[in-house]
């Protein structure tokens, strides 16, 4: 069981958490990671997956939000331009994006005959950060069956944080950084539902956090500009529109804020979101359809839900991540490792 900031007596916020406090949380999600470590290579993948069904066939209404672009992910343009996901979700390094464009696009032609010759072809969605500080990043060491296998051994339940799958070598406020999750429960009509985030962190700079008791560690490194990124993938099975979604996706800038950072200049930070409540049919026949969405009245908890659980996803890839060497030497403390040192007082 991964280490949580809750363990430490770190809380974000005031509404409850799923059974896992995980993105798989939310019904149907799925999470499985391929970590590599040899030598300087230290990097790997992460998989999302919002059901078990053909995606393709059967897309998840999404949306994502750019809130500093300095970031190569692919597939977002027509995530927004659309509002639907017909592939998992694949996190990586930055120069593995291509590799896993092309497992994500195999794997939806395997499964869907008709991709790119009597239908349309596929959106592949991945997501990357940076981690060439503990990594030989133009090793390019992610491989299409490390995609595969990522995808092949998603789970529900807990989910592995800190230095797994693409999260193997980030960094993150000068700390280790990594995968980290939460969730939060939200009661609508007498009936309990669920928002869950997933975070690839390697943002912030060293001295910039700030835990929600006030304190604010600082790791022995040199001083640096802000230039990571962070990815943030937020789950849900509320019924949305587009439009709402990408309102509640927003917010997930809020728990980056919270714990002090201002997303700068050289910095990715992008949301992705999705929810299980809207289903879209790709072979569908009616000229019409009958949508649910939420109402409007009721989405600040939703606002407060994306913000908690993006701060506390963060403050788990810290807490779970562990003491790091990685290529040429280069090391990163856990957080953890810190807050076990400076018990609040």
């Amino acid at each position: 069981m991964s280490v949580s900031a809750r363990d430490f007596g770190i809380v974000c916020g005031i509404m409850p958490t799923g059974t896992n406090n995980a993105i798989t949380d939310v019904p149907g999600v799925k999470v499985g990671h391929v970590t590599i470590r040899k030598g300087n290579i230290n990097t790997g993948v992460t998989a999302i997956l919002p059901h078990d069904g053909n995606l393709f066939r059967k897309k998840v209404l999404a949306a994502s939000e750019s809130i500093n672009g300095f970031g190569k992910s692919a597939g977002l343009v027509q995530i927004n331009e659309l509002g639907s996901l017909e592939t998992p979700i694949l996190l990586t390094n930055t120069l593995g994006v291509g590799t896993c464009v092309n497992a994500l696009i195999k794997r939806a032609i395997a499964a869907n005959a008709d991709i790119g010759r009597t239908t349309s072809t596929v959106n592949a969605v991945v997501g990357e950060c940076n981690d060439g500080p503990l990594n030989d990043i133009q090793a390019m060491a992610v491989t299409e069956a490390d995609a595969f296998a990522a995808l092949d051994n998603a789970a529900s339940g807990a989910v592995a944080q800190g230095n797994v799958g693409a999260g193997t070598g980030m960094t993150c406020f000068g700390f280790k950084g990594g995968i980290g999750t939460s969730s939060r429960r939200i009661r609508l009509d007498g009936r309990d539902y669920h928002l869950g985030t997933l975070v690839l962190s390697n943002f912030g700079r060293k001295g910039d956090l700030t835990l929600p008791d006030g304190r604010r560690p600082v790791p022995d490194l040199p001083d640096s500009a802000e230039k990571g990124s962070i990815m943030m993938i937020m789950a849900t099975d509320i019924p949305l529109e587009h439009r709402q979604l990408q309102r509640v996706i927003r917010r997930c800038g809020a728990g980056i804020a919270r714990l002090g950072a201002f997303w700068g200049h050289g910095s990715g930070d992008i949301a992705i979101g999705f929810t299980t409540g809207v289903t879209i049919d790709h072979d569908q026949k009616s000229d019409l359809l009958a949508m649910q969405a939420l109402n409007e009245d009721r989405i600040d908890q939703l606002f407060r839900a994306a913000t908690e659980s993006t701060q506390e996803a963060i403050l788990n890839s810290l807490c779970a991540a562990e003491n790091f060497t990685g290529r040429d030497g280069n090391s990163r403390r856990s957080l953890a490792d810190w807050l076990r040192a400076s018990p609040k007082e």
